[in-house]
């Protein structure tokens, strides 16, 4: 059986999960907050973060890394492009979403908003969040409003990790109790809406949805 350590809430985790849901394939989830982690979880995730994959005696971290292998392992039902060019666009997706979009909607909305008054009792700074919403946040819109294209995935014409990985950090805007604009990321808009209709997402999302409101 495969073995995510990850927790709820973290865009990464929900990487990997969704992708293991779209291959059918089974799995245990192992709670680790990445704070001050042990050392025993140190030897498998030398960084200290969330996920890491275990695989019988086998364990990788990181999400992209994660999400690689297991393509690699169980290739049906195709989650990378095969034309070189889509492929490409794939994998620059993942790295705008895992890079771009993490700093903004994970480290200036969501864990602020979210995560730090629940987890770390802090108190929420709402002038920052409103900056970052209203400042940082349409640059990054506009960008995806103009690669996202009508009912279509975002590389080729299958759902890809490029999918996968974008959502993942959108739904982080969702959580922290925002919706995109449909007036002025129309393409955008649309595109979330499918994506996390589709059972991979919305169970996941459903599950993180009931622990964030036992935590409350």
């Amino acid at each position: 059986m495969l073995t995510v350590c990850g927790v709820h809430g973290s865009p990464f985790t929900r990487k990997v999960a969704v992708l293991l849901a779209e291959k059918n394939l089974p799995y245990e989830m192992e709670q680790v907050i990445p704070v001050n982690v042990s050392a025993d979880y140190r030897k498998i995730s030398p960084l200290g973060k969330v996920p890491c994959l275990k695989d019988g005696d086998f364990a990788v971290p990181d999400s992209s890394v994660i999400c690689a292998y297991l393509e690699k392992k169980y290739p049906q039902p195709a989650l990378y492009p095969e034309k070189p060019e889509d492929f490409a666009r794939a994998l620059w997706f993942e790295e705008y979403a895992d890079t771009a979009l993490i700093t903004v909607l994970g480290g200036k909305i969501f864990f602020p908003k979210v995560i730090a008054p629940l987890v770390l009792k802090k108190p929420v700074d709402e002038a920052a969040i409103k900056n970052a919403v209203d400042n940082d946040v349409p640059p990054l819109f506009d960008y995806l409003e103009a690669q996202a294209r009508d009912g279509k995935p975002m590389v080729g014409e299958q759902f890809s990790i490029a999918d996968i990985a974008v959502t993942s950090h959108l739904l982080a805007f969702l959580l922290s109790g925002y919706q995109i604009t449909a007036a002025r990321w129309p393409k955008l808009a649309a595109y979330l809406m499918r994506n996390q209709e589709r059972p991979s997402f919305k169970n996941y999302l459903e599950q993180e949805m009931k622990m964030f409101s036992r935590s409350a």
